[in-house]
């Protein structure tokens, strides 16, 4: 029977008490033991708040992500900088990713560690969210590092996220969700594709190392960014990057799509590339806009959606994750609990009207 799914993307904005011992641990006034207990405590919160949403796949909120979506997997790497690439949001502010010094590229964390310590708390099935390859390859210099050249480090890049990935499923990961944010953003640093066409090869190197039923099961994010309600580049022609989304060997997209301008515009080009045995989850929460959304109105974006875009191969999400870095707090948390409510209850209610329910 063809249902009609929906997901959250990822992050949940972190309670002061985790935040406070966050900065508690990086200060060293607290050891590695006694910030697992509060990363327990959050997680486990988390995870009944969303299941109490009538959410019927969830995540851990990525409360154990210490600072950011970007940088968790190499966080106290010891061969890592702080000067890496920056990246500038529309309101002024920006994000600096780390910097590669030495050889050899290895995670300092995995996202399935978290996972396993995330499922005993769940009584339905989790997601994980990991970062892209792409967005990893940032982390190398522009220029060689001695004794470890760049194709040096890309094996290694993907060695690790093909780790990444196979650990998420054998802790039990009902999807993987690799977000890829840059994609966009990419458009903006470099308007010829060469920079886009560049990131689709790296990340299509990694999920050719999966079966076709494992790909089935992988899914892509793509969002203009979502931090402090500013965005890095929501003034790029979504012409200019899905129909290149849609190459990637994946079997889900998750597509922000709420905060557009032309909606029907963006829909209309995602129902053209999107291809057989693809799923589009379509966003239908704006993350960046206070304002909750009502059923009704999340219903008819959903509707509007299914004009374009086959009732068997759509779905509904949030645009980005709430919080996606640790100090995020322009979002309130019940604010984003009750637009995921929101989210769930109008998808229902848009599956009822075209008879799916």
């Amino acid at each position: 029977m063809t249902t009609l799914p929906t997901e959250a993307i990822g992050s949940i904005p972190r309670k002061e008490k985790l935040m406070d011992a966050q900065r508690r641990f990086d200060a060293g006034e607290i050891n590695a033991a006694a910030m697992e207990i509060y990363y327990d405590e959050a997680v486990r919160e988390t995870v009944a708040e969303l299941e109490a949403t009538g959410s019927l796949i969830v995540s851990d909120g990525e409360q154990r992500k210490a600072h950011s979506f970007v940088s968790y997997s190499v966080e106290r790497g010891m061969n890592f900088a702080s000067d890496g690439v920056v990246i500038p949001f529309q309101d002024g502010h920006v994000r600096q990713l780390p910097r590669l010094v030495t050889g050899p590229f290895r995670f300092a964390r995995y996202a399935y560690e978290s996972l396993a310590l995330s499922k005993p708390h769940a009584h339905v099935p989790m997601k994980q969210a990991i970062i892209s390859a792409s967005a990893l390859s940032l982390f190398y210099p522009h220029q060689d590092i001695p004794d470890y050249p760049r194709n040096m480090f890309i094996e290694e890049l993907l060695n690790e996220q093909e780790k990444e990935i196979r650990g998420c499923f054998a802790a039990g990961a009902e999807k993987v969700q690799i977000d890829f944010t840059e994609g966009r953003l990419s458009i903006k640093l470099d308007p010829t594709g060469g920079i886009l066409n560049s990131f689709i090869e790296l990340n299509n190197m990694v999920l050719a190392r999966f079966s076709v039923e494992e790909r089935r099961r992988i899914g892509v994010h793509t969002c203009p960014g979502a931090d402090h309600d500013s965005t890095h580049s929501a003034d790029v022609d979504y012409a200019e990057l899905l129909p290149s989304l849609f190459e990637l060997k994946a079997g889900n997209f998750y597509i922000a799509m709420a905060g557009e301008k032309d909606r029907e515009r963006s829909l209309k080009i995602v129902a053209r590339y999107l291809k057989q045995k693809q799923r589009a989850f379509i966003g239908v929460i704006d993350v960046i806009n206070p304002r909750i959304e009502t059923p009704e109105e999340v219903c008819a974006r959903v509707l509007e959606a299914a004009r374009y875009i086959p009732v068997e191969q759509l779905g509904t999400t949030d645009d980005c994750g709430f919080s996606p870095f640790c100090d995020d707090v322009s979002t309130q948390r019940e604010t984003a609990f009750a637009k995921i409510r929101a989210r769930v209850q109008g998808t229902a209610m848009a599956a009822h009207q075209l008879g799916l329910s």
